[in-house]
């Protein structure tokens, strides 16, 4: 402890290289950020089939995607094909796929994102 001490204040002048470690934090910064950013929430609406791609298009880069389905409610057949097409795309990437709110909003999650069915608080 002394011998920090006074490496700080100046008394000891004989500081060695060996009294310094390297770190490479730019590999630790760089991976970091790189997870950071390389996933967003992305909400997005489907009102017939022709929206359905970017939708895919936005798991499959691997985004998880929050889809209001509220205008697809009143064509039930069209309603079960988007939902069939989802559910695909979900399987394809080995995420997830769960309905909220009434079947109100689906929530598609990519690989290694998993949407738990349990409630957090409330009844």
């Amino acid at each position: 402890m002394s011998k920090l001490l006074d490496s700080i204040i100046g008394r000891n002048p004989s500081v060695s290289e060996d009294d310094y470690m390297e770190l490479d934090l730019q590999a630790f910064e760089g991976a970091e950020g790189e997870e950071a950013a390389s996933m967003y929430v992305k909400v997005a609406t489907i009102g017939d089939l022709k929206d359905t791609p970017r939708v895919k298009d936005e798991v499959y880069n691997g985004n998880i995607v929050i889809v209001d389905v509220t205008k697809l409610k009143m064509d039930r057949i069209t309603y079960e094909r988007v939902l069939k097409d989802l559910k695909e795309v979900a399987r394809d990437v080995n995420g997830d796929i769960v309905g909220l709110g009434d079947q109100r909003y689906v929530v598609i999650t990519p690989m290694s994102v998993k949407i738990s069915r349990d409630k957090v608080g409330g009844a």
